[in-house]
């Protein structure tokens, strides 16, 4: 993947969260939500919601090098979560601009930050190199890439305030149903 300008890539880190609203903002005003589309896509975007939470119980950030539980699998799986979830509420909100929203949000904001995280991640975390080489970074493999490590742990997910993402995700689905509710 090319690298991001160095620059680039911090401002992206910094301001995805405000993006996201602005985005999410334009998303519920563009969504035409149907009963099958609130089905299909809130079951789509629960399952990024839960590869979320599974990595986020898997990861004492910049301690320990996570390669158990989604992280044998794929370097980063909380951005192939969130981008699971957003395919989702693309589904649900049934407007082809917000899917290409959705594309042109990830390659703007999380490519570029993800390069970053990289760097200093092989920087604090040792046999992180390895793992690079060993697992991919956004295209899960199918079999793991490392077995054994420790388990989900509870804790983990709590500390990394994972359930905000949830919150989040079933706010978006009720204001969405409400709107399909309205007409």
């Amino acid at each position: 993947m090319m690298p991001f300008p160095k620059k680039y890539a911090e401002f992206a880190a910094r301001t995805r969260v405000t993006a996201g609203f602005l985005v999410l903002g334009a998303f519920l005003w563009l969504a035409r939500p149907t009963g099958s589309s609130l089905l299909l896509g809130g079951a789509v975007g629960a399952l990024g919601v839960a590869i979320r939470a599974w990595a986020a119980g898997h990861l004492a950030k910049n301690q320990q090098l996570a390669t158990s539980g989604p992280y044998a699998h794929v370097r980063n799986p909380l951005y192939v979560g969130t981008l699971v979830t957003g395919i989702g509420l693309a589904m649900a909100g049934a407007h082809v601009a917000i899917g290409l929203a959705l594309v042109g949000f990830f390659l703007a904001y999380y490519l570029p930050v993800v390069g970053e995280e990289e760097s200093h991640l092989a920087k604090i975390l040792p046999g992180f190199d390895e793992y690079r080489r060993r697992v991919p970074r956004l295209w899960p493999a199918l079999a793991p890439r490392y077995s054994g490590g420790p388990p989900f742990r509870p804790d983990l997910y709590l500390r990394n305030r994972e359930y905000q993402a949830l919150l989040g995700y079933l706010a978006t689905m009720a204001l969405l149903f409400a709107k399909y509710r309205i007409g």
